[in-house]
């Protein structure tokens, strides 16, 4: 008959403790590491989900009846920024501006089917850039001062306020009007305009 092992004195069984216990502790950090991550994406792209699927056009503002004559004068707009009326013979070419742009060029690009996105000259620059990257190659960008909103959408009679740079109407606006169908001279471009206009010039973001 074999003899049965006696047990482990206590003291042995006591160092073992914390090594079991670092042990657990251990496996529980390696466990959250991975899980955590994946909850926060997880919820994240939900909530970004349900902001796209909220996110409408309901709130774009139109203005009809606008004049398009031009005009070397400066103008006074009923609208900031305007979104259209007379406004100067030389248009403003395409591309992302550093400053504020003056608005009676900027309103020949409306003419033309532009989009233009104006946005709080307070904007981070990481804002800035993604605001850049979906402008359209028919557009204009600038900083633009005493906005109602952070950032602001424009084409010819059509406007709409934005919560921030990642708002998802934005993409929707830009879908439905970008093409220029709202404007006097759709289709044309905004090309070859001047690329100084109340001192801002051209920039990369």
């Amino acid at each position: 008959m074999s003899e049965v092992p006696p047990d482990p004195p206590p003291d042995a069984r006591r160092s073992r403790a914390p090594v079991v216990l670092a042990a657990l502790c251990a496996v529980l950090v390696v466990t959250l590491a991975v899980t955590v991550p994946i909850v926060v994406q997880q919820v994240r792209a939900e909530s970004e989900r349900q902001s796209a699927a909220a996110a409408n056009l309901d709130d774009v503002v139109v203005f009809e009846g606008l004049r398009n004559d031009h005009t070397e004068a400066d103008v006074d707009y009923p609208m900031s920024p305007p979104a259209g009326g007379p406004h100067d013979p030389v248009w403003l070419d395409c591309g992302v501006y550093d400053a504020p742009v003056r608005d009676e060029n900027a309103v020949h690009d409306l003419e033309h089917g532009s989009v233009w996105i104006t946005y709080d000259p307070g904007l981070d620059g990481d804002d800035v850039a993604t605001l850049a990257a979906a402008l359209p190659d028919n557009g204009i960008m600038s900083p633009y001062d005493d906005l109602p909103s952070p950032v602001v959408v424009t084409v010819w009679g059509r406007q709409l306020d934005l919560s921030d740079a990642d708002d998802p109407r934005l993409g929707l606006f830009l879908a439905g009007f970008a093409d220029g169908h709202t404007a006097p001279e759709p289709f044309a471009s905004c090309a070859g305009g001047t690329t100084e206009a109340g001192g801002a010039t051209t920039t990369t973001v």
